[in-house]
């Protein structure tokens, strides 16, 4: 059998209702030559019965011995793929046609880049299109200063080179976030980026892994914030860290966005851009971008609370200076 160019690489566990969804838009794909590799994590429902009905030569079926979990299911994903190129998707999701065609000619064009993601727009349970999508900073500075804040590549929109993913591998002590953990810890030496084009639907439902360990994650989230601000040349303290994981979920701090948080922000952000030219963890330009964007989304939150007393905090702010005029006029009204 013939290499094939790109491995699309589906972990799943416990997933009947929705597997046809995943494995029908792959064979879908407008680019042709791939395979499909499937890893099942020690299913007790029918998920291998419905696989077993597929006839289609590029859909392989592994399956572990025993229930393993998400890393260590993704790492022998990555053992096992046989393509220069990964693309990654989650059992309850599904690509668009021009996925892999989309994403292929990016990396081809591009070899400076290990891996890249893309917009991602969602469904329900039932398959219904929802009025939400997911964008990601697309440059590849931008993304690597904002996985400081926040997870920058969606994990089932990316397509990556085999060979680099599997040199790094899967974080098997995080169950949550892990995906998030190696994209940090590959920004040490790697460029990734991301598509504006939305290439991969995401389906919400209860019964996703994210949903029911939400605490697991934030735990997680947050102790990969502290190393990237630590090899940035910050030291957080215990209250820091956790105010500076909330800077990229305003929503979630309530009547904390207050103006006490946002005296708090923007001392912060300062002392992240100093010690960020210090340390050129980041391209200096590229991490002023996304605090900027940080303190516009804070201050734009906190006007509900806080009224003009929030429009003023913003314009006051070393960051507002990179602001024009036209979008100061348009946060005052």
């Amino acid at each position: 059998m013939s290499t094939p160019r790109v491995t699309v690489f589906i972990p799943v566990h416990n997933r009947q209702r929705y597997i046809t969804t995943a494995v029908d838009s792959i064979l879908a794909q407008t680019f042709e030559n791939f395979e499909l590799l499937i890893v099942d994590d020690g299913s007790t429902d029918a998920t291998l019965e419905v696989l077993s009905r597929y006839r289609d030569p590029r859909l392989r079926v592994e399956g572990n011995a025993r229930n393993l979990g998400i890393p260590a299911t993704r790492n022998r994903g990555l053992e096992l793929a046989r393509g220069e190129y990964i693309a990654l998707l989650d059992s309850d999701d599904k690509s668009w046609p021009n996925r892999l065609a989309r994403q292929i000619e990016t990396l081809d064009r591009h070899p400076e880049l290990a891996q890249v993601g893309s917009a991602c727009d969602f469904m329900d349970d039932q398959g219904q299109r929802l009025k939400r999508v997911r964008r990601q900073p697309l440059a590849a500075d931008d993304v690597a200063a904002s996985l400081a804040f926040y997870c920058a590549l969606t994990n089932r929109t990316i397509m990556a080179r085999t060979a680099i993913l599997r040199e790094h591998g899967y974080r098997e002590d995080f169950p949550r976030c892990q995906d998030y953990e190696l994209h940090q810890r590959l920004s040490r030496t790697q460029r990734m980026a991301n598509l504006a084009d939305i290439l991969v639907c995401g389906r919400e439902h209860s019964g996703r892994f994210t949903k029911q360990t939400d605490a697991l994650g934030r735990e997680r989230k947050r102790e990969i914030c502290r190393r990237a601000l630590i090899e940035t040349g910050l030291v957080p303290s215990e209250a820091d860290l956790d105010r500076h994981y909330a800077l990229a979920r305003p929503k979630k701090l309530g009547a904390a966005l207050n103006e006490e948080y946002l005296g708090w922000a923007d001392q912060w952000l300062a002392r992240l851009d100093a010690a960020n030219r210090r340390s050129r963890r980041h391209v200096p330009e590229a991490l002023t971008r996304v605090m900027t964007e940080r303190w516009i989304d804070l201050c734009w939150h906190a006007r509900r609370q806080l009224g003009s007393a929030a429009y003023l905090r913003l314009i006051r702010s070393p960051l507002a200076r990179r602001l024009p005029a036209t979008l100061l006029r348009r946060l005052a009204s």
